[in-house]
């Protein structure tokens, strides 16, 4: 069995979309061997928010339900991911979209890599401390 990973919203889009990457490669291979999956409820939100046919959008959330949803506290992940955006400004790091620390705040937590195609998530990666 391979490690537990989360799965951020530009590898779920990609996937959706039967768009080929390696990372859309890596998770189609977790899927088939039935390795643990993990989502968080930002991922599902800006994954089921560009869903355009209804059909789809049913078919999307229940794949997503099924998966293992990392679910905390609103407000501890809200002051925890502010904790981790102010602490990379400090060090000059600017985060384009803040879920993005939301997302990234699930993975320091449960000790999961991220599986994304973001730019983002290296650099907190890289400095994170």
């Amino acid at each position: 069995m391979k490690q537990a990973i989360l799965v951020d919203t530009s590898v779920w889009i990609n996937f959706f979309n039967g768009i080929n990457s390696p990372q859309v490669n890596i998770l189609t291979s977790y899927i088939e061997d039935e390795n643990p999956i993990y989502v968080n409820p930002t991922i599902i939100q800006e994954v089921l928010q560009g869903v355009r046919s209804d059909q789809q959008y049913k078919k999307i959330k229940e794949s997503l339900l099924a998966l293992n949803v990392l679910n905390e506290d609103a407000l501890k992940m809200a002051i925890s991911s502010a904790k981790l955006y102010r602490s990379l400004r400090k060090k000059g790091i600017t985060i384009r979209k803040s879920n993005d620390c939301l997302i990234a705040q699930h993975a320091i937590m449960y000790n999961l890599p991220i599986l994304h195609q973001d730019r983002d998530f290296d650099l907190i990666l890289k400095n994170y401390s």
